[in-house]
């Protein structure tokens, strides 16, 4: 059984997004993904994502699959009442904008909630912030800002050097956070008949990141040091420099791992030692166990060591850059990547690797039904969708409150 071939978990569902960057984006791809009609509410002139350069390039193409565009002037009273014959369709409404924008164009949760048609099912509201409320929810959060102030920055860098996470990893879980959130919201509504405004926010998220740490400190007493400086569990966990300058990671975690490992190298001598018999005789002596270690796997290769590694059952790493993972086996042969064409910018048309939520349904990855659209590629039909008539939508373009 796959779920190609059946009803994806939300289908039937509509979700109305006024979204841009990642969080936001992030929820509906992942609701868009389980089946959800994602419609994208877009300015004329297109969401911004659109047009970013460097590590903002692959932002809109990413997270924008599955959904429909719609592209509106809201700030006209025709654009801003097909937006609202929209919502009157939908079950959820989703959106990272400043609450405070969103209340200006009367998008906000309770007027939306005191327009809606009694008949019709109540509205899940997907609020994705910075912070939730307290004393810093007026302020703006970036994923850096978040970082910075929320200890991950901290544990990533050197001390006195605090450096980002590589990734916009509170961008990302925040959006699925919120995601998972309106799930949880519309199966009480299926209990309850209530509706519900949900709220995730990318500092709280973060603080969920480095709660390990905030834990560590009250069980220890000792504050955890940077990730560079971390004193490990484990005696063998670490980057290794060998042949030829490559590097690969490579581990061993428990006594039996250990064994394994000495074995594997002819380390006898390593394995007899009485000062690292035990997992925690090798943390403790790692300032000269380690260095050790450095200059006896020196001269194997990646390649060995990986085959060698990967034969016995220990934990081994290449030390891969993202754009290597394309032509990563493993993703291939797993499913992970899909096509999608892109939309915009000096390659659009082209068709590219897209990758998929990490999970599978019944053996399956959640696939791509859509390409992510085109600016405005779904106006015409959704007003369609909602009664408007063909004069009327043409009328609409040409004043240019539709695209």
């Amino acid at each position: 059984m796959s779920w190609h071939n059946h009803p994806l978990p939300l289908a039937g569902i509509r979700v109305i997004e006024f979204t841009h960057m990642v969080m936001g984006p992030t929820c509906g791809m992942l609701l868009a993904d389980l089946g959800a009609d994602v419609i994208k509410v877009e300015p004329i002139k297109g969401d911004n994502t659109r047009r970013l350069l460097g590590s903002g390039a692959g932002f809109f193409p990413l997270y924008n699959r599955n959904k429909r565009s719609f592209a509106v002037d809201l700030k006209t009273p025709e654009g801003l009442e097909a937006v609202l014959k929209l919502i009157a369709t939908a079950d959820v409404v989703s959106h990272n904008f400043k609450s405070e924008t969103m209340q200006a164009q009367g998008l906000d949760y309770e007027t939306l909630c005191k327009m809606r048609d009694p008949a019709l099912p109540a509205l899940i509201y997907v609020d994705h912030r910075g912070f939730l409320p307290g004393p810093y929810d007026h302020r703006t959060a970036l994923d850096e800002v978040v970082q910075m102030m929320g200890g991950l920055a901290y544990m990533t860098g050197r001390r006195g050097d605090p450096l980002r996470a590589g990734s916009s990893v509170n961008d990302m879980m925040g959006g699925i956070f919120g995601a998972v959130a309106c799930m949880a919201a519309l199966m009480q509504r299926q209990k309850t008949g209530r509706g519900q405004q949900v709220q995730s926010a990318l500092f709280e998220n973060n603080i969920l990141l480095v709660a390990q740490h905030m834990m560590q400190f009250q069980v220890t007493g000792q504050a955890a040091a940077p990730m560079p400086e971390r004193i490990s569990a484990w005696g063998v966990y670490d980057v290794f420099t060998v042949q030829g300058g490559e590097q690969i990671f490579l581990s061993a975690v428990s006594d039996t791992q250990w064994k394994i490992f000495c074995e594997a190298l002819q380390f006898a001598d390593l394995f007899n030692d009485p000062q690292l018999k035990t997992n925690n005789d090798r943390v403790t002596a790692r300032e000269w166990f380690i260095p050790l270690l450095r200059d006896r796997l020196k001269d194997f290769s990646a390649q060995y060591l990986s085959d060698l590694f990967e034969a016995k059952g220990l934990p081994f790493a290449p030390i891969k850059a993202p754009h290597e993972l394309l032509d990563d086996p493993h993703i291939k042969a797993s499913g992970g990547m899909a096509k999608i064409e892109l939309t915009d910018g000096a390659r659009a048309g082209e068709a590219v690797d897209t990758i998929l939520f990490p999970f599978k349904m019944d053996g399956s990855h959640l696939g791509v039904r859509r390409s992510p659209p085109k600016l405005g590629e779904h106006t015409k039909e959704l007003l369609r969708e909602v009664g408007y008539s063909n004069a009327q939508i043409e009328n609409l373009q040409i004043q240019g409150k539709i695209r």
